[in-house]
């Protein structure tokens, strides 16, 4: 079936991490999707998600309007979109076929397709579990970045380490003492093993982690993005030799695993059941493995669960065609 020719809604409350995941899989369909952040009302802002008061206006006066014609596929990711997504299959009469990234804690019959990680624990008939996060890196995406951004790091001695940074959310705290230890243990491997570092922090990682990185890597065969300019985490993760990732993202953990170089983790304070469950499966399959200040080699098929789930997609809007 050819998937490039149908129209697409991704639907999130804006979050970062939530919109790749559902931009990743839309892209794998061949599609560019339309992108739809809503700012959910009261009272649904505050009402688990349910059938019984789904509801299109949940959608928000302060976001993007979710009016028809309605699209042939909907993806959407995060719990605050489970009711619109709700709303809108039953709106269409069925027409818009309904994929919801993550569990909403919304029994998954309500959709046409609900994609989860394996470490999740919701299973059903409809419901189809990935090996990690959906994700937006393909080879042609790190190989055309890593072009981009190679002059940038040209300077750097090889082998390269890149190191991509999260920070404190929920489940874990990033603080300078971590960012301490990381800095130790990178600056030794620049002086006991010649490695180049490419460092990427997020958002997330805060200002004084970010200015105390800075501090420490300065003077070192260091290139640490200072937020200007185009994002060259893709093209960091295509040109890295190996890789350092904090914990505290399945996102950022999963896209390392897209490259099929080693990623070392560093593992943070904190914690939960659904990210030890996610850690243990990564080390488990050969994909990770804890970063205690020595680089290791080893292969592994690159993780693609993005093009699997979209196949899956794919097959199940088949089965709705009519017999030729």
């Amino acid at each position: 079936m050819d998937t490039a020719a149908l129209t697409c809604w991704v639907v999130t409350d804006g979050k970062v991490g939530m919109e790749i995941q559902a931009i990743g899989l839309a892209e794998a369909l061949g599609i560019q999707p339309v992108v739809k952040r809503i700012a959910p009302a009261l009272p649904w802002r505050w009402l688990p998600p349910s059938p019984l008061w789904a509801s299109l206006a949940a959608a928000g006066p302060g976001g993007d309007r979710l009016d028809p014609p309605f699209p042939d596929i909907l993806i959407a990711s995060g719990r605050q979109s489970a009711g619109p997504a709700i709303a809108m299959r039953k709106a269409s009469g069925g027409r818009t076929f309904t994929v919801q990234i993550q569990d909403p804690k919304v029994d998954p019959r309500h959709f046409d397709l609900m994609i989860v990680p394996e470490h999740d624990t919701v299973r059903g008939d409809n419901v189809f579990t990935t090996f990690g996060s959906l994700n937006r890196v393909t080879r042609a995406r790190l190989d055309d970045e890593a072009a981009k951004f190679a002059p940038q790091l040209a300077h750097l001695p090889r082998p390269l380490v890149t190191v991509s940074v999260g920070g404190s959310n929920d489940r874990y705290r990033l603080d300078e003492a971590v960012i301490d230890t990381l800095c130790d243990r990178l600056l030794a491997l620049t002086r006991e093993q010649g490695v180049g570092l490419a460092v990427t922090p997020s958002r997330r990682t805060g200002a004084e982690n970010d200015r105390r990185l800075r501090e420490r890597l300065a003077g070192a065969p260091a290139v640490v993005w200072d937020g200007t300019g185009d994002n060259p985490y893709f093209g960091y993760l295509g040109l890295a030799d190996y890789l350092v990732v904090t914990c505290d993202s399945v996102n950022m953990v999963s896209e390392a695993c897209a490259t099929g170089k080693p990623v070392h983790v560093i593992m943070l304070e904190g914690g939960s059941a659904k990210f030890t469950r996610f850690h243990d499966a990564m080390r488990k399959a050969g994909y990770t493995r804890p970063f205690t200040g020595a680089l290791e080699d080893w292969t592994y098929t690159p993780l693609d669960e993005t093009a699997r789930a979209a196949a899956e997609v794919t097959r199940r809007l088949a089965l709705r065609q009519p017999a030729a």
